[in-house]
């Protein structure tokens, strides 16, 4: 597929908020460079990660920054679109890092484009994401203006609390806790 998406601005916020708030069993979905999965699996109350990625080359660089974090044995890595091969499994925290730019077309580019408007891979991964929550779990979400997200859409599903906010040149990053309310609404 693509180039594997290198830790940036998105990466480093949600970072902050994996290492201060995740626990038990933890799901990287769009693990990228495997940066979230890392610091997961590096926390001693971290029992299991699962790091998913649509790219194989992905998952090897994150297979990769995991060994040389000495950290391997608690992350299993999986190449798959989303929730795609997961079945029943449940976890205590799902962080997803989604791409989140509007697609220009270019197929090669899944590591940061997410469709037409930005928001169709974040839209799928909601409409899906609470099935695979243990009772109480929860959701760390990163995701930019760009996308055009309506966070009225999300709140009609998930109970929401804005982490954190950052402000960039073009556009505002945010840092959301999801929790389940309802299964997701998906646009008509």
């Amino acid at each position: 597929m693509g180039r594997v998406y290198e830790p940036a601005e998105d990466s480093l916020l949600l970072l902050r908020h994996v290492e201060a708030r995740v626990h038990g069993s933890v799901l990287d979905m769009g693990t990228g460079s495997g940066i979230q999965a890392v610091a997961a699996a590096s926390k001693p109350e971290v029992s299991r990660v699962v790091a998913v990625d649509i790219d194989a080359g992905a998952v090897e660089a994150a297979r990769r920054r995991a060994r040389e974090a000495g950290v391997s044995g608690k992350i299993e890595f999986r190449v798959g679109d989303l929730f795609e091969g997961l079945g029943g499994e449940r976890f205590d925290w799902i962080v997803f890092n989604p791409p989140y730019l509007p697609s220009e077309g270019d197929a090669d580019e899944a590591s940061w484009a997410g469709g037409q408007t930005g928001r169709e891979v974040i839209e799928r991964f909601l409409s899906r994401a609470a099935r695979f929550l243990k009772p109480g779990g929860g959701i760390l979400l990163v995701y930019s203006t760009l996308t055009g997200l309506d966070l009225g859409r999300v709140e009609a599903s998930y109970h929401v609390e804005v982490l954190e906010e950052r402000p960039l040149f073009f556009e505002r990053l945010f840092c959301v806790l999801l929790r389940p309310r309802q299964p997701f609404l998906r646009p008509r």
